[in-house]
């Protein structure tokens, strides 16, 4: 019986495998038949053309030596991914604009100016397009447009052909703001009130307050002229904004982006400044023409919310040594007397202590807390920081309460450039509700990779073929802060309806930027940042305004073979390319820096260079 049971199972076992063989041999037929008809269905031509999107060809890899683009592969999903978004109408090519626009600023038009209030300057403060009247061509640069001078010579040059204007030089010659040498401008450094030069002035300012020991990173320029003093503060490892408006000193703040200077169209007009409260570390005014005494010094009360505790306000020119100059000014000295008089009235008002009078040089500061200030004329608004639109208020902008007379109200910063990486006081106080140290922490880590990544993707920070940077939605300037060490500066920008207000952070980082609503322009002149970035911006805006015109507002202040680098959900940087491509940029979309499976994709693009054509024709 042992014998017959061994039998049995011996012929069910062979008779297993026989089955298992059979089926294994079948399921590889089958594998082999399907993939037999799929080669068969497959063209050499669809074949190319997939490896033609994914940049399989070396050659078209590095095709074009002006491209700052790295030879990654090209990532294409354009047959895979739609998505509905707010935008123009499809257009193939976008045309370009008449010459006549090759300097215009949408917000800042002096034709759209002229109808509003010149009470409080009015005119000349932001009056943008309505959507009917936006452009949907591409700005043109001048028809000889060059490639501007690297850092730092072009602190002290700039092409002739790029800013072709000689007002400033004529205008100005005695104060040497600017001289013209064949073909290009030269700018001496001089100011009204800095004949000797914008380094000796900055020298002497340094005799009375301390400029090199850190204390002081963030400054503000008000009436900048071509921006000497910004120009010269920045070897100081000062980091200045200077503004000034679009008025009869002809492209003043072109010239100074064009050296490669940070500088905006602006004015001290009947709003805030785009600026958060406690921002900068020193104001300045040279003959900047501001009536700080008028309207109950309503002026210098927005520069005192701006002004951090303890901060400088410093003011040469009229009415400053005005028994000196008084004839000079073609001002009687009683006028000039008065005007002096009620600005030191307003001084003391703001609780601001005089720390000297020089020459022509007259230096006050602001407290570093308001222990024993007169409390009845401070503002009631419940946040200082807002100042998109905001009408100015003529009221003291408190600051934060303090415990100790000796403590500095906000927090103490560090010197730069430690205060660069050390945790803002805003956040370690808890003062943006939502974001604390750890994120803080986290986001200047991810940086390091985002930087390395970006070196690979675009032509390297360190070389030189950027100077100024724009981050269109900051966050927490960690960007700036990574690359403050190449020679770059960074617009930080924060959007002004978002719902985190973390602009008062980069300033506390020792960093510098503004507000602005991207649905709007944003006030610079054409052609004025080399490389742009704008992480998840898209996603913000995407349901908020047209973006086809935010993309055409990019093109407007980029400069020719200037590059961006876009940051955003697949879905809809496939929308932005679609967009771009009619926009005369070379694009394509690369991984994260972590790896093909972050959902997140990064999107290079260069503007190529092209110039208009020179016509009289005139906008209407």
């Amino acid at each position: 019986m042992a014998r017959e049971y061994s039998g049995l199972q011996m012929h069910h076992q062979l008779e297993t495998k026989r089955k298992r063989l059979t089926w294994i041999l079948g399921v590889s037929a089958l594998c082999i038949l399907f993939y037999v008809l799929g080669a068969w269905q497959t063209t050499p031509s669809s074949q190319y053309d997939v490896y033609t999107r994914v940049g399989c060809d070396n050659n078209s890899a590095t095709s074009d030596s002006n491209d700052s683009i790295q030879s990654l592969a090209n990532l294409d999903f354009a047959s895979h991914h739609q998505v509905a978004l707010d935008s123009s109408k499809t257009i193939s090519q976008f045309p370009p604009c008449d010459m006549a626009y090759s300097e215009y600023t949408p917000c800042q038009d002096k034709v759209r100016g002229r109808k509003f209030d010149r009470n409080m300057m009015k005119y000349r403060e932001r009056h943008c397009p309505t959507k009917q009247e936006m452009l949907l061509c591409l700005i043109p640069a001048p028809p000889k447009y060059k490639t501007p001078f690297k850092w730092p010579q072009s602190r002290d040059y700039a092409w002739y052909d790029n800013i072709p204007h000689k007002e400033l030089s004529i205008e100005k010659a005695v104060q040497n703001w600017i001289q013209v040498e064949g073909d290009r401008f030269r700018f001496p450094g001089g100011g009204t009130m800095f004949p000797r030069g914008a380094d000796a002035y900055i020298d002497d300012i340094g005799e009375l307050i301390p400029l090199t020991d850190g204390n002081i990173r963030t400054a503000v320029d008000t009436g900048c002229g071509v921006a000497s003093f910004g120009a010269y503060l920045l070897k100081r490892n000062i980091l200045t904004m200077s503004f000034a408006p679009r008025d009869t000193h002809e492209a003043q703040v072109q010239f100074a982006l064009e050296r490669g200077v940070p500088a905006m169209i602006g004015i001290i007009g009947s709003m805030r400044l785009p600026y958060p409260a406690r921002a900068f570390d020193l104001a300045h005014c040279s003959r900047c023409l501001i009536p700080w005494q008028n309207n109950g010094g309503l002026y210098l009360m927005e520069v005192d919310r701006i002004l951090r505790a303890g901060g400088y306000w410093i003011l040469s020119g009229p009415p400053i040594n005005w028994k000196k100059y008084w004839r000079g000014w073609e001002r009687t000295k009683e006028d000039l007397k008065q005007e002096q008089d009620a600005i030191e009235n307003v001084a003391r008002r703001l609780c601001w202590k005089k720390v000297t009078e020089n020459n022509d040089l007259a230096i006050w500061q602001k407290p570093i807390n308001h222990v024993g200030c007169v409390k009845e004329v401070m503002c009631k608004s419940e946040d200082p920081d807002t100042a998109w639109y905001r009408s100015l208020e003529a009221c003291i902008t408190p600051v934060p309460q303090v415990v100790r007379s000796d403590e500095v109200a906000g927090g103490e910063l560090l010197k730069w450039p430690e205060r660069a990486f050390a945790v803002p006081p805003r956040l370690s106080r808890g003062s943006v509700p939502g974001l604390g140290v750890d994120r803080f922490i986290e986001d200047n880590e991810q940086w390091k990779d985002k930087i390395a990544h970006y070196n690979r993707i675009i032509a390297p920070l360190r070389s030189g073929r950027y100077r100024n940077i724009m981050d269109m939605n900051a966050y927490l300037g960690g960007f700036a802060a990574a690359v403050a060490k190449y020679p770059v500066w960074v617009m930080n920008v924060i959007p002004a309806h978002i719902d985190y207000d973390t602009l008062g952070v980069i300033y506390e980082r020792g960093l510098i930027g503004t507000y602005q609503d991207w649905c709007e322009a944003f006030s610079t002149y054409p052609r004025t940042y080399d490389l742009i970035h704008a992480s998840g911006l898209f996603t913000l805006y995407q349901h908020r305004c047209d973006i086809t015109y935010i993309l055409l507002e990019m093109d407007r202040i980029l400069r020719p073979e200037g590059s961006v680098i876009f940051r955003d959900t697949v879905e809809l940087l496939v929308k932005i390319k679609s967009i771009t491509d009619g926009m005369r940029w070379k694009s394509h979309i690369v991984d994260h820096e972590s790896g093909p499976f972050n959902p997140e994709k990064i999107l290079v693009a260069v503007k190529t260079y092209w110039t208009g054509e020179a016509t009289k024709k005139k906008p209407k």
